[in-house]
């Protein structure tokens, strides 16, 4: 008698027990075949929901936010998704007063944000394009750099509190006031994007601060036509018609510190009623436009001290606060700070396109309504990549 059972009289044998296990050995391979299909499927869906949430991010800043569209080029490769949903979150950020019919919706949807931060952190962020790349991105992130790369909740909330002053187009009573709304959201964006390198550096973290400062003062004024002159009407980026002055509930106003106002001489109901002509105006403009170039200066003579071998001559005003403390033993930071300076300097370059600005304002004799300033500057593609190859500014 043959050692070894017949399969197939075994089977015979028993005919009921065999047919209710192939049965139920199929079941099981049918389950798992139909669970690794639903994985891979739902792998392929986020995976399609990311890169569609990138390309809207994209278009996002190529309508609206031209230079930070230029410039992400500049950023290393893995910090790219990060950089492109930062800059596409200010943009949306910056977008509510026009696609918003009230004060309060407005602020329902600066909420929105805030909450959508914390859900993005969370790693649940809400069905929202920028919130998704935002989420995908900082996971990617944290994956990279085994969690070293901190990206601060308050930094982000910081940006989206900031807003508020534009639902109503109060006016900043001083120019240190326009200063401080320049820190809070374009010198945040600036520090969020180092810390995503990951960079903790006080050095770089000071050019940043000048640098954002700068591009922060000019964006006000190079939207000072805009909010003062408000168009009757303007698609939002969901494609809704929405008022650019807030759905009618709000009038033009001269975004313009009031101490600056007041030692020009400048009136807003002139401004409202006369544009570029009114008295004053322009030195207004000149005496902003010179506090921004004046923080471009100094990190650029910041560079300068540190390619020098010297320190860079001031301390930095925030050191110590939320998001800026800082481990300075050489052991533990491993580069000196002109390396940090040179290995994170595609953060550092809004500072040509602000410049590039600000010297076109400047030929224009300070009048701030001239359309040229409005429209990209065709030089900057060039102008950021010399920079960036001289790591100058």
């Amino acid at each position: 008698m043959s050692l070894f059972r017949d399969p197939a009289r075994s089977c015979r044998a028993g005919s009921r027990t065999c047919r209710f296990s192939a049965a139920g050995g199929l079941r099981q391979s049918q389950a798992r075949h139909f669970s690794r299909t639903r994985i891979a499927a739902s792998q392929t869906s986020a995976e399609e929901e990311v890169h569609g949430a990138h390309q809207y991010c994209v278009s996002l800043l190529s309508k609206y936010d031209r230079p930070s569209y230029t410039l992400s080029t500049f950023i290393p490769r893995h910090a790219q998704p990060f950089y492109v949903a930062l800059r596409a979150l200010n943009v949306s950020l910056s977008l509510i007063p026009d696609s918003t019919s009230s004060y309060t919706i407005g602020l329902m949807r600066l909420q929105f944000w805030r909450d959508a931060v914390t859900k993005i952190l969370a790693g649940q962020p809400p069905k929202e394009p920028v919130a998704i790349l935002l989420a995908s991105a900082i996971s990617d992130i944290h994956e990279r750099t085994q969690g070293r790369a901190r990206i601060s909740k308050g930094w982000l909330t910081r940006m989206i509190s900031a807003r508020e002053q534009s639902l109503t187009n109060d006016p900043y009573p001083d120019i240190a006031a326009l200063e401080s709304y320049a820190e809070n959201t374009y010198s945040t964006l600036m520090y969020l994007t180092l810390s995503a390198l990951p960079m903790a550096s006080v050095t770089a973290d000071h050019v940043a601060s000048h640098i954002g400062k700068a591009a922060g003062i000019s964006a006000v004024l190079r939207g000072l036509p805009l909010v003062a002159f408000p168009p009757p009407a303007a698609m939002s980026p969901s494609g809704n018609a929405a008022n650019i002055a807030g759905g009618g509930s709000k009038q033009g106003a001269v975004m313009l510190p009031l101490d600056v106002m007041a030692q020009a001489g400048v009136k807003e109901e002139d401004v409202l009623r006369q544009g570029a002509n009114a008295e004053g105006l322009r030195d207004a403009v000149f005496t902003v436009a010179t506090r921004a170039s004046d923080h471009l200066i100094t990190a650029q003579q910041m560079l300068s001290n540190l390619r020098a071998g010297e320190d860079v001559g001031h301390d930095f005003e925030h050191e110590g606060e939320e998001g800026h403390e800082y481990d300075t033993s050489s052991a533990t930071r491993g580069e000196s700070p002109l390396d940090e300076i040179n290995r994170a300097f595609g953060v550092f370059m809004p500072a040509v396109s602000t410049r590039l600005w600000l010297d076109r304002l400047q030929q224009h004799d300070f009048d701030v309504f001239k359309p040229e300033l409005l429209r990209s500057d065709w030089r900057l593609p060039w102008k950021a990549y010399m920079a960036f190859q001289r790591k100058s500014i």
